[in-house]
């Protein structure tokens, strides 16, 4: 049995912990969410666990954004675009909120895992 075992809603792009470079697997997917003026800060270069907890942040900001903006749509497009495109961006906003809620979920394995917790497979 391997002793690197990642739990259901790792994402790809990182290795399990303990193999190696999985910290910069994860550090280089955490700057792949975060805006790419983050890979200036040497703070988060330097410490991935900083890193996931800033992604988190911004994380939870557009899917209060995603959600705000799905409450929204229909009244503030109503008057500017047809029924059609305001559906359409509807569904734009429901699709983005659940992508990002999926890589929240996925973040915080990763942040878990840089925090020192090591999954265990289980029967």
């Amino acid at each position: 049995m391997s002793q690197h075992v990642v739990p259901p809603g790792w994402p790809a792009e990182v290795r399990p912990p303990g193999t190696s470079d999985w910290t910069r697997s994860a550090s280089t997917w955490l700057f792949d969410i975060c805006p790419h003026d983050y890979r200036s800060y040497a703070v988060l270069r330097r410490h991935p666990v900083v890193l996931a907890r800033v992604a988190a942040h911004h994380l939870e900001a557009g899917i209060e954004a995603a959600r705000i903006g799905l409450s929204r749509a229909r009244h503030e497009l109503a008057d500017v675009v047809d029924v059609a495109t305001v559906e359409q961006a509807v569904a734009a906003y429901e699709r983005e909120g659940a992508r990002l809620l999926a890589t929240a979920r996925s973040l915080a394995l990763v942040e878990q895992a840089l925090r020192g917790r090591r999954y265990v497979r289980r029967l």
